[in-house]
């Protein structure tokens, strides 16, 4: 009879525990990123981390959020994280966590080729970067706090607008440099983001709804903006002429928030546009072509 009772009691575990397995369901958007490319993931449970993998070695890490649905009393959980830009072609693998593994997704990363190019940096450009001060050193703790903190707001879920008018891109996002220094040197380095060739004093404004975490000169970046768009989600805008905005403020999609110029270490006027996520240097063309979060069909994939 115990004997009976056992295997009755595991077999309606087993059923159990399948059905909650089944009511897991998540999409990824886009379905194969690139290198580069932000994925947005929504899940219909409650996750706490989203964690990637490339050849079982993590190399990124998200905190999921809540994003309400209006109307409804009922949400879904998200996180953005993004492939980095040095990750060839690849079969990977998002782990969703709480304290342990909720589900695993798959990802298919296709390849992806990136400009290069060459910077001839003069000596006052090269002293600007290579010589350390404590000032220096207090600014990149600052920036690093900054992007290493993950709230829990959602500002905004739409697409985002260019910051400028202005269509001319000296340098895009990936490019692969070499500074050329005056001696004869040669260092290598990723462009974190966008150039776009602008006359000093040509507006630039916010590419989406967000709260302004910082908003000052900085000695490398120049006059420097950068806005909180959702949790781990910034936008920057470097190299600024003038600040239109102060700290802790919300701006709305297409607010003024300064003057374009050659603040900083720069080689002539132009805005420098970034996007970060999670930390990782991310393609801001991929939010100008596709919502943040595009609710509509992350509910028609794991909702409906």
């Amino acid at each position: 009879m115990k004997r009976i009772l056992f295997f009755i009691f595991l077999s309606i575990t087993l059923i159990t525990g399948q059905q909650v397995s089944a009511q897991i369901k998540y999409t990824l958007i886009p379905e194969s990123p690139r290198p580069g490319d932000p994925v947005t993931i929504g899940v219909n449970t409650p996750v706490r981390e989203a964690l990637l993998f490339v050849n079982e070695k993590q190399i990124g890490k998200a905190k999921c959020f809540n994003v309400h649905i209006e109307g409804s009393p009922r949400v879904f959980t998200a996180a953005i994280i993004t492939i980095p830009s040095t990750v060839t072609a690849n079969n990977a693998v998002i782990r969703l966590m709480n304290e342990s593994l909720v589900c695993e997704i798959p990802v298919n990363i296709t390849a992806r080729d990136f400009h290069s190019e060459t910077l001839q940096l003069t000596p006052a450009l090269v002293s600007l970067v290579s010589e350390s001060s404590p000032e220096k050193t207090a600014e990149a703790e600052k920036l690093w706090q900054i992007l290493t903190t993950s709230g829990i707001t959602v500002y905004h879920t739409g697409t985002f607008v260019s910051p400028t008018a202005s269509t001319r891109r000296t340098s895009r996002f990936g490019t692969r440099r070499v500074n050329q220094y005056h001696d004869g040197r040669r260092t290598t380095s990723i462009h974190a983001g966008i150039d776009f060739g602008t006359p000093t004093g040509s507006e630039v404004r916010s590419c989406g709804r967000g709260r302004v975490v910082l908003a000052r000169p900085r000695i490398v970046s120049g006059n420097s903006v950068i806005i909180e768009h959702a949790p781990g989600v910034y936008s920057i805008y470097y190299h600024l002429d003038s600040i239109s905005v102060k700290e802790d403020t919300i701006v709305e999609t297409g607010d003024l928030i300064g003057l374009s110029g050659s603040t900083g270490f720069s080689t002539g006027p132009h805005l420098h546009w970034e996007l970060r996520v999670s930390t990782e240097n991310t393609d801001p063309d991929e939010f100008v072509n596709r919502p943040l979060i595009d609710k509509e069909l992350i509910i028609s994939r794991i909702l409906n």
